[in-house]
């Protein structure tokens, strides 16, 4: 199946977070809060303005994000758990190094 957010939203697919803390303690899943982490699967075709004139996103599929800690709601599309929420939720993309360096 494939999926297609309208508007201004996105689709997002959390990354796991760490089993392990700095220091080596194994963190049972019972402990671990929600990653806040995600790498985008698919995006809208963006949001009109005033004028009715439509305003891309800034994020594309395969860029990773951070977002609010309640962002999104939930959903199950082909068996994976995923979550569609509005640009305006995500906080930032997160860019490499090597990214940064072929910018400058």
């Amino acid at each position: 199946m494939h999926f297609r957010p309208l508007h201004d939203r996105v689709l997002v697919r959390r990354l796991e977070a760490e089993e392990k803390t700095a220091g080596g303690i194994i963190i049972p899943d019972t402990a671990k809060e929600k990653p806040m982490e995600g790498e985008v699967v698919a995006v809208g075709p963006g949001a009109r303005d005033d004028a009715g004139k439509l305003v891309d996103l800034a994020l594309k599929a395969g860029d990773r994000i951070l977002f609010g800690k309640w962002s999104g709601t939930e959903v199950r599309i082909d068996g994976e758990d995923l979550l569609i929420m509005k640009e305006s939720d995500i906080l930032g993309i997160i860019e490499s190094t090597a990214e940064l360096k072929k910018a400058a």
